[in-house]
């Protein structure tokens, strides 16, 4: 597939997950305080049940057109540490990595019910700042 085409898409499907995690920490955690309690776990249900439904997907083409574009440089990872470019690479690929992962954490404590909202806040606010640095990273790949 063409590069131009994979980043493209990388993008669009980066900016609906950064998105909604922005949305999340900066707007929605602080917005639910003036909230009645008792409509906050509501909330926190209509749409943990409306991203378990989205966000699948959206995961599977950001993740997927990131590996096609990292299959591209498979050379320069090979080496990850030889050069600049290799090393910004290897490591958004491991924040990337564990962003997946703690997306998988959420839905595993989402189906055994311990997904409070404290765990969820956390979580949030972890891949917020993990997506922060991927684009410092990625914008330092054009620059290496």
């Amino acid at each position: 597939m063409n590069h131009t085409l994979l980043v493209t898409i990388h993008l669009l499907a980066a900016i609906a997950f950064g998105g909604t995690v922005f949305f999340e920490v900066m707007v929605l955690s602080h917005a639910q305080s003036s909230l009645p309690m008792r409509m906050r776990p509501q909330l926190e249900q209509a749409i943990g049940n409306r991203a378990v439904r989205i966000f699948p997907f959206v995961l599977l083409v950001l993740y997927g057109a990131g590996f096609a574009m990292a299959w591209q440089f498979r050379g320069a990872l090979a080496h990850p540490f030889s050069t600049s470019f290799g090393a910004i690479l290897t490591l958004k690929i491991v924040l990337a990595l564990s962003v997946l992962a703690h997306f998988f954490t959420a839905m595993f404590w989402r189906r055994r019910g311990k997904l409070s909202g404290t765990r969820s806040h956390a979580l949030h606010l972890s891949i917020f700042c993990h997506i922060i640095v991927i684009v410092i990273l990625a914008k330092a790949l054009y620059i290496a």
